[in-house]
């Protein structure tokens, strides 16, 4: 039922973002030069996918969590898109594709090794990842590596329809950080 749902909101929310993709393209693209961000991430199965989002950081910013990349590679721009979650509208392909789900623990990188030994021993790789979960709306990111595997267990041992709008409707109303960086 979850992936039903994923389909058929992913494939709305894309149809009807359009103007608003379309809008942050181009501002990005005078912003960085280069407005889509595209990253190898880690999905179920421990599968590696492409995630997509708007691009926030300047083009030369490491390739690494974003708690080890220094706050002044975000734009000025980047910081808008960030602190109104509109970074991650690209992700919506993502959930079409089936690669991610609208709720689910937040795809990592291969190089975060310690995340991916505790989500590993809680079979977090068992499911699809997602835009937005319990972590997000409680603001735990990926600096706390064992505190995110236990929430994101958490979340999928207790995931229903409910939870799953629920944590939805926390996220569009603005419940949660995002992915801290350093000051």
């Amino acid at each position: 039922m979850i992936r039903l749902l994923d389909i058929i909101f992913s494939a709305i929310g894309l149809l009807l973002c359009l103007p608003i993709f379309i809008i942050l393209f181009v501002i990005g693209y005078f912003d960085t030069g280069s407005p889509l961000f595209l990253q190898l991430r880690v999905g179920a199965s421990k599968k590696g996918f492409t995630l997509v989002k708007f691009r926030t950081m300047r083009r030369s910013t490491d390739s690494v969590a974003t708690h080890f990349v220094d706050s002044s590679a975000i734009t000025g721009f980047g910081k808008f898109l960030r602190r109104t979650k509109l970074d991650e509208l690209p992700q919506l392909w993502n959930v079409l594709k089936g690669e991610m789900s609208l709720v689910g623990p937040r795809p990592c990188l291969f190089n975060q090794q310690e995340l991916i030994a505790e989500r590993e021993k809680r079979g977090v790789f068992n499911y699809r990842p997602g835009i937005t979960g319990l972590a997000q709306v409680n603001e735990i990111d990926m600096s706390t590596p064992e505190l995110l595997a236990e929430t994101d267990q958490k979340m999928l041992q207790s995931l229903s329809l409910q939870n799953y709008f629920k944590y939805i409707v926390m996220t569009v109303a603005g419940k949660g950080s995002g992915d801290r960086v350093k000051s």
